[in-house]
């Protein structure tokens, strides 16, 4: 049975590689349930799927230095940009697929912890259209 430990996640938001103040990332995707039971279900609950939803889920190490996480985050708030996210940061294969698609940056935190923590910044953000799995 194969087995994978994650070592070095590729994280893209607006096309800029943040892989190095990332700790942390989950895609996760999902359909809605429409319940279609009838009386000719026989006593059986029928689903089927219906629209389909993402969110983006992530954990930086803060830095408010020019040019670093804060300056490139803060700007893209209220907006949907392009993200990839990759198991590992090598070269997209069969074995490496990439996931692609459109956040809504709906929030940035860029405070946040207490005395003694890390300073991290802690997100979640919901798909905008489709999500993509591509191995090339």
């Amino acid at each position: 049975m194969p087995k994978m430990v994650l070592l070095a996640e590729y994280v893209a938001i607006n096309g800029v590689d943040l892989s190095t103040y990332n700790k942390k990332a989950e895609l996760t995707t999902k359909v809605e349930e429409k319940d279609v039971t009838t009386y000719g279900s026989l006593g059986w609950k029928e689903l089927l799927g219906g629209l389909k939803s993402g969110e983006l889920a992530l954990d930086f190490l803060q830095d408010v230095a020019a040019a670093a996480l804060d300056s490139i985050m803060w700007p893209l708030l209220g907006t949907v940009v392009t993200f990839e996210v990759r198991a590992s940061n090598s070269a997209v294969s069969t074995s490496n697929p990439k996931y692609t698609g459109f956040v809504l940056v709906n929030g940035w935190n860029p405070i946040q912890g207490s005395v003694g923590d890390e300073a991290s910044v802690g997100v979640s953000y919901p798909t905008s259209g489709a999500v993509v799995r591509a191995t090339a």
